[in-house]
């Protein structure tokens, strides 16, 4: 294995561990640890890997999943910020109206469930910008 293959194994088990944990705390140090990595190196390797920070990607990913549970009514919107891993409801808000363009109640209120598979869902609804 080259070491350009290593390096992007060990990034996609960073990934693969914000995709599966994106409600825990992650932060930079504990993600290049997975990586086996520095932190400096980790963060500069991803992002030149797969375009943005783990941070933006971690944020862009709890998005997606506030977007999927803001589509039933019977979650509150600060019970969705708190399971996909916001402290606060205020962060969760700019948060998610800095990448989806509308603030989460708007966003709910505009949402209709759709009668497809949720793979189809999350592709066509992915947020795409951010800030």
């Amino acid at each position: 294995m080259s070491p350009q293959e290593d390096q992007n194994r060990r990034l996609l088990r960073a990934k693969d561990a914000m995709d599966r944990d994106f409600a825990r705390h992650l932060d930079v140090a504990a993600l290049a640890r997975i990586a086996l990595m520095s932190p400096t190196h980790f963060t500069r390797s991803f992002r030149s890997t797969f375009g943005e920070t783990p941070h933006r990607y971690l944020q862009r990913r709890r998005i997606e999943r506030g977007m999927a549970l803001l589509r039933s009514p019977s979650v509150t919107v600060t019970e969705v910020a708190r399971q996909v891993g916001f402290e606060s409801l205020g962060t969760f808000s700019r948060t998610f109206r800095a990448i989806v363009g509308v603030p989460p109640t708007e966003y709910r209120a505009s949402a209709r469930p759709l009668g497809v598979p949720v793979c189809f869902v999350k592709a066509w609804t992915r947020p795409s910008r951010f800030g």
